[in-house]
């Protein structure tokens, strides 16, 4: 497995970073809470309402690097999501490798969350709403993915078809 290259040229395999426009409103890097935790603890990065049976993206000022045969798992805390009636509108949020420092957004992460219920819910910045677990994928015999133009963008960059 190749490492990826930072822009300093040093080997790394994955993690967390503060994406630039949030460099200095105090950030905290996502952790694990314990030894056995799948999941990297992620914290909004602004104060937020969720308003009933709405869709929302909430920011979380940062972007992720990993291996390209790789991806970043996003999923609402469960402990949040249950007292409040919460989940990711997708199910699962899924950060591809080449989403990190796309010239769109640069890479910025973002929550979608919809609230089923009936009040509105309010997340206060550094409150950890959910948890990003790294995966490692398998593709079909044939594939020529990356084959084309690279990632051009953020949310929606790679079509509708």
């Amino acid at each position: 497995m190749k490492d990826i290259k930072t822009k300093s040229g040093a080997g790394r395999q994955r993690g967390f970073e503060v994406v630039s426009a949030y460099a200095e409103k105090g950030i905290e890097l996502p952790a694990r809470k314990t030894g056995s935790s799948a999941g990297y603890d992620i914290q909004s990065a602004e104060d937020v309402i969720l308003a009933p049976h709405r869709v929302t993206l909430v920011p979380t000022g940062l972007k992720a690097y990993m291996q390209p045969d790789e991806y970043l798992g996003l999923h609402v805390r469960s402990g949040f999501s249950i007292k409040n009636q919460v989940s990711c509108i997708n199910s699962q949020g899924i950060i591809d490798a080449d989403y990190y420092d796309n010239p769109d957004n640069e890479g910025h992460i973002m929550l979608p969350l919809v609230n089923h219920g009936e009040n509105e819910v309010r997340i206060v910045k550094g409150m950890r709403v959910a948890q990003g677990i790294f995966y490692r994928y398998l593709v079909a015999d044939g594939d020529t993915a990356g084959c084309g133009a690279g990632r051009n963008g953020g949310f929606g960059s790679t079509g509708d078809r």
